[in-house]
């Protein structure tokens, strides 16, 4: 089993992109959703219907890239969950079509999964085992990872997933969607020591994370000052949730004994976290390259050659839209 398409559609991102074990990542296309801002997040049926919309045209493209036909493909993976239940069947019923039509088989890949071992696409790569934070819009986790499918859930968020902060933190600064992006831009011209803001639950033992109150504190800061006070209050709210990240994945490593941190999610593109982890964590950090940082097919498609032994041709359509990452070992499918 040689070329892997891969179909991401959990959420607010049409993704599609070719893999080949040898030759690596042959071709990729992702699309973002633009409708969404208007409305402050993502709305479900939005969604789906833009990914209908979308989605074949992008197929056809990335075939012509990759200078391929249909027949090429030998398999097709595609997001099963978590994410958008409306959003997830649109390329999951696409993803089997494709595969019943072709002969081939058809992989259901978790989305948490395909981020985690999305770095394992760059040079260099990490080896096993290690510690992955695994931190995007709805998901704030940090997982073991003894092997390839072997994944121990050590902490996750008991609220408010840190991308959710950070949209919610736009929200009441008048900020754009997604808010991680916008926050962080106008926290560029703040300082971030300015304001006082609390690390939720570094203080206390365990590895679980909450960021309600982080929002709760910004929320009231912001009532106390003036506008030209949000990028000092942006910067502030940044740096808190980029230490609180930091001191726990250092905890996590000390606890577990391994020696190497994975980040990955869209929130592993922001720099302010980068550097946190380089200063606390120095040659143990491993990313994916910006542009994989947010949901894409490449991923998927990578994460679909791992699971290649799982593929079927029954032509059965499911999604998990709640699919903890740490019941992969037994897939009621």
């Amino acid at each position: 089993m040689q070329n892997i398409l891969g179909i991401e559609t959990s959420c607010d991102e049409t993704g599609v992109a070719l893999y080949h074990p040898e030759r690596g990542l042959v071709a990729d296309l992702v699309y973002t959703q633009a409708d969404h801002a208007a409305y402050g997040g993502v709305v479900p049926e939005l969604a789906s219907r833009d990914h209908v919309r979308k989605l074949p045209g992008m197929l056809r493209e990335l075939l012509d890239r990759a200078k391929m036909t249909a027949g090429d493909i030998d398999a097709v993976a595609y997001t099963a969950g978590p994410g958008l239940a409306g959003a997830l069947l649109v390329g999951a019923s696409t993803g089997v079509a494709m595969a019943a039509a072709l002969d081939r088989p058809a992989i259901a890949v978790h989305h948490m999964e395909g981020h985690l071992l999305s770095p394992l696409l760059e040079d260099p790569a990490p080896d096993f085992p290690f510690v992955a934070l695994l931190v995007s819009g709805g998901h704030t986790m940090l997982v073991a990872v003894e092997a390839f499918g072997r994944y121990r859930l050590l902490g996750e968020t008991l609220d408010d997933a840190a991308g959710e902060a950070f949209d919610k933190t736009a929200r009441l600064l008048g900020l754009g969607y997604p808010g991680g992006p916008e926050v962080a831009r106008l926290a560029e011209s703040g300082n971030r020591d300015r304001f006082d803001f609390p690390r939720p639950m570094v203080n206390r033992p365990g590895l679980d994370f909450s960021f309600s109150g982080l929002k709760t504190h910004t929320r009231e800061l912001i009532k106390r000052v003036e506008e030209t006070d949000y990028p000092d209050i942006a910067a502030g709210f940044e740096q808190a949730v980029a230490e609180t990240l930091a001191i726990k994945c250092r905890r996590a490593l000390k606890e577990t004994r391994m020696k190497r941190l994975v980040i990955a999610g869209g929130v592993s593109a922001n720099r302010r976290l980068r550097a946190e982890l380089e200063t606390r964590l120095p040659g143990q950090v491993y990313y994916p390259s910006l542009r994989m940082c947010t949901d894409n097919g490449a991923m998927i498609a990578h994460a679909g050659w791992y699971r290649r032994g799982e593929g079927t041709k029954d032509g059965k359509i499911a999604v998990k839209p709640r699919w903890p990452i740490d019941s992969l070992a037994s897939r009621n499918f």
